[in-house]
């Protein structure tokens, strides 16, 4: 890969824009640039932003389809920031002096998003090291067991990435099991709390006794379950349990690994793209840029900001969310009052004048994700200003069309698509599915039915890595339904879903 040397005419803007940054109340790890021709730039988004991953098939493909975007003029990376201590970030080389102003403004951003929001708090700060170990170790894996082997298997752990639990680094979903005679309050579950004198009279020998073969007989049925609790972590649950050789089990790790670096930043486009764009906007028009650059910054920030039909443009929303957020909270239009006030025109004057916008913009990029950022603030004051609806197919006309522009509807379709990334929830209901060691998956259902030739895939790839039959538990049209896939091919039953 071709590096070019920084020069110093970049390295001024950098300590300029950094200085700005850090004035505004910025505070991010060091950043290290480099500066990429358009196809080594090409090269690296391939990568995901990293200068060496594991071989597969699928970083070309991406290479090709950003290569002939680039070339065809439908599109242009201007610049790339991964989420490292310090960070990487890559500058294109010919681009204007106004373009590396915005560049480097836009990276401080996310580089301050990075290191403050809590949901990037678990990630590895290392992880250029760590996929040069993953590239390393799926390497050897094809040296010896060949090439084609390792990669078809890498497709099939690639096609259930998601099947992840993007909050079990945050949440603690099992607890260790307690020390038998460890505690003794435990093992009375059940009894009451009662003075010493009256304590044959709240929690009589024979209740005690009905509470104690209550206990026993639940802890016995939690023994049958195989996991006790659904199991959110699909890869988890496979890599524990599958019969797997040591290089696939090998190879698996490393897709969730990865799979779990990447999960903070689908949960946050929204508010990390928001807040680039809203910092790299503050410093450029309030410090950075020149009589002479104007034009060109705003030639360039309208194609950032640019929203095409039926498209949700998260740098478009996110700016625009926090600037209202500024606004309400430097005008005191929040809390009880506020929230009671029926009056639209005295909403339209309101002004406490508060000035709390700034501090509470940090707090939010502090806490938040896109769903509980939307579903927290986006209103429908907000709604009503940004000219917000919800689109959809309409078969009498044949044609995509404006459905509603009621606010219910479009704050729903916007939750909708944020909810676990999209996707559908699918958790490990039980690992000896009617005592035959086949495995059970469950769709938690949600209102929306499975796409049903995805849904066919998972299974089929599943059970390559079960190596037994496994069968998925869901709803299609209201109806509880079991697709059952064996030797590849998928059969379906009627069942009860609960």
């Amino acid at each position: 890969m071709a590096l070019k040397r920084f020069p110093a005419y970049l390295r001024d803007i950098q300590v300029e824009v950094e200085g700005y940054a850090t004035n505004y109340g910025l505070d991010f790890f060091p950043i290290l640039y480099e500066v990429l021709d358009y196809k080594t730039m090409n090269e690296v988004a391939a990568y995901g932003g990293f200068p060496t991953r594991y071989p597969h098939w699928r970083f070309g493909m991406d290479y090709e389809q950003l290569s002939k975007s680039y070339e065809w003029g439908l599109s242009k990376i201007y610049e790339m920031v991964i989420n490292t201590s310090p960070a990487y970030a890559y500058l294109l080389e010919g681009n204007s002096t106004v373009d590396q102003k915005i560049v480097m403004a836009h990276v401080c951003a996310h580089v301050d998003f990075f290191k403050n929001n809590y949901f990037f708090s678990k990630t590895n700060r290392k992880m250029i090291d760590g996929m040069a170990n993953h590239a390393a170790r799926v390497r050897r894996h094809m040296a010896r067991w060949g090439q084609d082997v390792v990669e078809d298997f890498i497709d099939t752990c690639l096609s259930l990435e998601n099947l992840i639990d993007p909050m079990s680094p945050f949440i603690v979903r099992q607890r260790d099991k307690a020390v038998p005679g460890e505690d003794d309050e435990e093992l009375e579950v059940g009894k009451m709390r009662s003075k010493g004198y009256m304590d044959s009279f709240i929690n009589p020998p024979s209740y005690l006794e009905a509470q104690k073969k209550k206990k026993e007989d639940e802890a016995k049925r939690q023994k049958k379950r195989f996991p006790e609790q659904p199991a959110r972590d699909v890869l988890l649950f496979l890599l524990q349990h599958a019969p797997l050789e040591h290089w696939q089990r090998d190879v698996l790790e490393i897709v969730r690994e990865e799979a779990y670096y990447f999960a903070p930043q689908a949960a946050t486009k929204i508010m990390n793209e928001g807040w680039a764009t809203y910092w790299h906007s503050k410093i450029l028009t309030e410090k950075a840029c020149t009589a002479a650059d104007i034009i060109d910054y705003a030639d360039a920030c309208s194609g950032v900001l640019a929203t095409a039909p039926g498209k949700l443009n998260p740098y478009k929303l996110g700016i625009e969310l926090y600037r209202n957020i500024e606004e309400r909270w430097n005008k005191g239009q929040y809390g009880k009052e506020w929230d009671e006030c029926d009056s639209m025109e005295q909403k339209r004057n309101w002004d406490r004048r508060t000035n709390l916008g700034r501090q509470k913009i940090f707090d939010v990029r502090k806490l938040y994700s896109d769903i509980t950022f939307l579903d927290e603030f986006f209103t429908l004051e907000f709604c009503i200003e940004q000219k917000f609806y919800t689109f959809g197919f309409q078969e009498r006309s044949g044609n995509w069309e404006i459905m509603s522009r009621e606010f219910k509807k479009v704050k729903d379709q916007l939750l909708k698509m944020l909810t676990n990334r999209g996707q559908p929830v699918i958790v490990v209901e039980d690992g000896n599915f009617e005592n035959r060691t086949e495995l059970l998956l469950r769709h938690i259902h949600e209102g929306i039915d499975l796409d049903s030739g995805q849904a066919r895939d998972t299974l089929r790839n599943t059970a390559k890595i079960w190596s037994r039959p496994v069968s998925l538990l869901t709803k299609v049209d209201g109806k509880g339904k079991i697709l059952r896939c064996e030797d590849g091919n998928i059969s379906e039953r009627s069942a009860e879903y609960q």
